[in-house]
């Protein structure tokens, strides 16, 4: 075989083995939560992880993994923005659980990214789901049995992907979570001015920290109320670097967040928000997002008294940027979708409830250049649905992440799959009482 011929198969084989990496999904109905639209009889070409090419009468290419979805839905995957998937197995037992933030040493700095288990059973459980990125944020508690309490802040938060391939982290220590209101009062003695106090504090130390460093590495400044660590991190959310995330409910107490956030300079997010509608236009005004909780309107405690299920329409109405995800964002971070459809009962528009479990999230978390809409060069996360996702009764056909088919089973559908295979009449274990 001369030169010639080797090239020719050598480059054969390097055009198939690009094929097959390549997945073309045709005929469904493509919601892009992008400029493009609703696309009806689109075709997404994935190659490599990424979107390289969605459109309608697309060609397949040749020798590519072709997927027929006529008649399906397609969307992008969903986002979770809060919670401790990966950190958090049983939350009753203390040693599956790492999101907790306690004691004085690290607070601002607390990197929960360094806990993440990938191959988590909460991890699989949610990705079946539709669940393709998650933002894990660290949580505070009440003290421990040696007397360690949290800190009315608790650390970083970052953004995973819940696929299969390495590097789960998609960016790290991207938000600093901050405790108000109720949950900042008891933290920090039982008042929310002091929870205010114990904040504006940090925040003045990092902005003398910043101009006196090299002083106080040499022991010429005071001490400071949090470790030099808890400095540089406060230092980067002064920047613009990092935002600032606020557990906050209560109408007067968003309010002075976005005060605080005015006053510092700080890229603020409100998570909680049962009464931010009551000051919506302030906080459209501030241009600062909300992640709202679209399911519990209960008034539990005092700083919900009054929280409602129309909430995000009104939020919408107002201008304000909003996603799906405050409240239990771990176990249950499928139920985002129920969230948003919750709002649409309630008034919101469909197409804005969809954005706000995929392409809002990744803004708040400043990672929508590369997920949160279908896109040419976008990660292809997309999910196949058979009908409407956000119906509670529907449920994803098949999930990708990062371009990769996942498989579609987890625990759960393990367990129910063996206990759906009865051999009689009786169910396994079964004991008759007259036994």
């Amino acid at each position: 075989m001369n030169i010639r011929c080797i090239l020719i198969c050598l480059s054969m084989v390097a055009m198939n083995s690009a094929s097959a990496d390549t997945i073309a999904i045709t005929g469904a109905t493509v919601h892009t939560v992008s400029p493009s639209g609703i696309l009806n009889n689109g075709t997404i070409i994935i190659e490599d992880g990424h979107i390289i090419d969605i459109g309608q009468e697309l060609s397949v290419p040749e020798g590519s993994t072709h997927i027929n979805a006529s008649n399906k839905i397609i969307t992008p995957g969903l986002f979770s923005p809060l919670g401790e998937i990966g950190l958090s197995e049983v939350g009753a037992v203390a040693g599956t659980n790492d999101a907790t933030q306690r004691g004085n040493e690290f607070a601002a700095s607390f990197d929960i990214a360094n806990a993440f288990n990938p191959r988590s059973l909460i991890v699989g459980i949610s990705r079946v789901d539709g669940v393709t990125r998650a933002g894990i944020t660290p949580q505070a508690s009440r003290s421990d049995s040696d007397g360690n309490s949290s800190h009315v802040i608790s650390g970083l938060g970052s953004v995973v992907h819940l696929g299969n391939e390495p590097g789960f982290l998609t960016k790290r220590g991207a938000i600093v979570v901050v405790n108000f209101g109720e949950s900042g009062s008891a933290l920090s003695g039982g008042s929310r001015a002091t929870a205010i106090q114990v904040l504006k504090s940090a925040l003045n130390d990092a902005i003398d920290y910043r101009l006196n460093k090299a002083a106080f590495q040499r022991g010429e400044r005071r001490a400071y109320s949090v470790s030099s660590d808890d400095l540089e991190i406060l230092g980067d959310v002064l920047a613009g670097t990092k935002a600032m995330l606020f557990r906050v409910n209560r109408a007067i107490d968003i309010s002075v967040v976005l005060t605080v956030a005015e006053d510092y300079g700080i890229e603020a997010i409100i998570s909680g928000g049962a009464e931010a509608w009551m000051v919506a236009e302030e906080i459209a005004k501030s241009n600062v997002p909300v992640i709202l909780d679209g399911i519990n309107n209960l008034p539990n405690n005092f700083e919900r008294i009054n929280a409602r299920l129309d909430s995000a329409k009104l939020l919408a109405d107002a201008g304000v940027p909003f996603a799906f995800g405050a409240g239990a964002q771990t176990h249950n971070a499928r139920l985002i979708t129920q969230s948003a459809g919750n709002a649409v009962a309630n008034g919101l528009s469909w197409d804005e409830a969809l954005v706000a479990v995929t392409l809002r999230p990744a803004e708040i978390w400043g990672v929508d250049g590369s997920v949160g809409s279908l896109e040419k060069g976008k990660e292809a996360d997309l999910v196949i649905w058979g009908a409407d996702p956000l119906e509670i009764t529907s449920y994803p056909e098949q999930v990708f992440i990062k371009g990769e088919s996942i498989s579609m089973q987890n625990r759960q559908t393990l367990l129910r799959d063996r206990y759906l295979q009865v051999p009689d009449e009786k169910p396994p274990a079964f004991i008759s009482i007259n036994n």
